[in-house]
């Protein structure tokens, strides 16, 4: 009899502990399956023997093992490996990687290069402690569903940020971009209405594909040629621009900016006594210019600012503070889409021409992107052409997008197929195999970080896996994207959505893309021994 009530109990625990949207969730311990223990024990008389009260004992004890087990089986285990790419309120991101190590309710491990002092979980909460390098603390706290872990940072000085990780173990996403039903399904997911992809192979675009909608409301398709806000992206075209203005002599990447600018100049203070603001730091986020933001643009119909205007944060009509200089430069890396702007009024003074003109005839043109520009506003002929913003849920934005001023720094619209063309003549240039904007010694100012942070002459540089990449996001309001190239291999892709929270999808289908074309962000270190066994 005990051994049937035993082997009930254990099946019915089981079942009560078990959520119901994820096998991994921690539950709350089921009141249920003590309720089960005392049914159960009920069974026996009360009239019992000294014999049977023992066995009685001993059998609820061991119905108390058994639900504990029970639970236990279904506490979350978060040890391992855990990735994400946080995109900041700048309009950057920042590659994280997690180590986590669980035993019990202890957590311990790291977070990129910061240890993690105090950890604990808590059911499904996750709450990390760690120290940054100025002795600041910086807290998150993590709600954890299955394999993902929606983190809330505190501390941070950028202030209060939000981020997704999500567990790294090889192979663990399937299928391919190719495939329809697999990014639908992703799609869905993340509550993104339309992605746009363009895969680079052998330098040349291997393949476009084109999903959902860039409008929720009239439904109209994406297509390879659906114009997105690249954002951030901006940048590094935008560089570009600048180092051809270089190449043809009109100033030097390490010229005291204030005597290329005419229309305004930049207050020195006591930070640039030493050293001098240049457009190489300026367009590495290096010049010491503290504006930390990204710029949330404006209304389709609202008055908009001049650059100077914007600079010296004249409200209205502008919406942001001033750019100034906090710190000395090339004493610290800290993304400043301030400092874009100004290099960007730097090559108009330098000119003399508007930026959107300049851009197109010594970037857009001679590479090919015909479906670029970075007129603000868009101009009416191309806004049937032009996706619509969305926010995290999918819906559709009160404007169908914001424009802005800003345009080195955030104001580019484009395809992921024609950003796959500008990668892709970085990385020809790179090899002396074109020059159809830079020289090959030019273009290396691009991938070559400047010597403080991770940023070259536009571009963010990193090592995945045992590979080196240039690559730049870009969130702009309704519209998240990437673009990331190998620097010398000849593969890469761009990724472009309508929607707030493409980011996370970008993730997923990158990782498919590196997986079915076999970069090497996913080898490991070949092992250091003698001979080739």
């Amino acid at each position: 009899m005990i051994h049937s009530v035993t082997k009930n109990i254990r099946r019915r625990s089981r079942k009560l502990v078990a959520p119901v949207d994820h096998p991994d969730r921690t539950p709350v311990f089921p009141p249920v399956a003590l309720l089960l223990v005392y049914v159960s024990l009920s069974v026996l008389s009360e009239d019992a023997t000294v014999r049977e009260v023992l066995m009685r004992r001993l059998f609820l004890t061991g119905c108390l093992i058994l639900v504990a087990l029970a639970c236990a089986e279904t506490q979350t285990s978060v040890t391992g490996r855990w990735r994400a790419v946080l995109l900041t309120p700048d309009g950057g991101t920042q590659n994280i990687s997690l180590e986590l190590d669980a035993k019990g309710e202890t957590v311990t491990g790291n977070l990129d290069a910061l240890a993690i002092r105090e950890g604990r979980l808590d059911g499904g909460t996750l709450t990390l402690k760690l120290s940054a390098p100025n002795s600041q603390e910086i807290s998150l706290t993590g709600q954890v569903s299955g394999d993902e872990i929606v983190f809330k940072i505190t501390g941070h000085p950028a202030g209060p940020m939000q981020f997704v990780a999500r567990r790294d173990p090889r192979g663990a996403v399937s299928g391919r971009v190719s495939d329809p039903s697999v990014v639908h399904d992703l799609m869905k997911q993340f509550n993104v209405p339309g992605v746009s992809i363009a895969v680079i192979k052998d330098f040349k675009i291997l393949a476009t594909y084109a999903y959902g909608v860039a409008d929720v409301e009239t439904g109209a398709p994406v297509t390879a040629e659906t114009m997105f806000q690249a954002a951030s992206i901006s940048k590094p075209v935008a560089a570009m621009v600048s180092l051809k203005a270089v190449q043809n002599g009109r100033f030097s990447l390490d010229q005291d900016v204030n005597t290329i600018l005419k229309s305004w100049k930049l207050p020195d203070g006591p930070f640039a006594k030493e050293r001098r603001v240049t457009p190489r730091s300026l367009m590495s986020h290096t010049s010491g210019t503290g504006d930390g933001f990204g710029f949330p643009g404006y209304a389709p119909r609202a008055t908009l600012p001049s650059i100077p205007q914007i600079l010296d944060g004249v409200q209205p009509p502008s919406n942001l503070r001033a750019v100034r200089l906090e710190r000395a430069p090339l004493t610290g890396f800290k993304y400043s889409g301030g400092a874009v702007l100004i290099q960007q009024l730097a090559v108009m003074d330098a000119v003399g021409k508007p930026f959107a003109e300049l851009a197109r005839e010594w970037v857009l043109d001679p590479i090919g992107m015909t479906n670029s520009t970075f007129e603000q506003p868009l101009a009416p002929s191309r806004e049937k052409q032009a996706a619509r913003a969305h926010d995290r849920t999918g819906a559709r934005m009160g404007d169908p997008w914001h424009v802005y001023p800003e345009q080195a720094a955030a104001g580019l619209w484009t395809t992921p197929a024609d950003l796959a063309r500008f990668a892709i003549e970085v990385q020809l240039s790179l090899l002396g195999k074109s020059n159809r904007v830079l020289s090959e010694t030019t273009v290396r100012e691009m991938v070559t970080p400047v010597g403080v942070g991770p940023y070259a002459v536009g571009f963010q540089i990193g090592k995945e896996g045992e590979g080196w990449y240039f690559m730049h996001g870009g969130s702009n309001w309704g519209f998240q994207c990437d673009l990331i190239a190998h620097r010398v291999n000849g593969y890469g892709a761009v990724i472009m959505t309508n929607s707030d929270r493409g980011g996370a999808l970008i993730q997923r289908l990158r990782r498919l893309i590196q997986q079915e074309h076999k970069w090497d962000a996913l080898d490991s270190p070949i092992p250091r021994r003698y001979g080739p066994g």
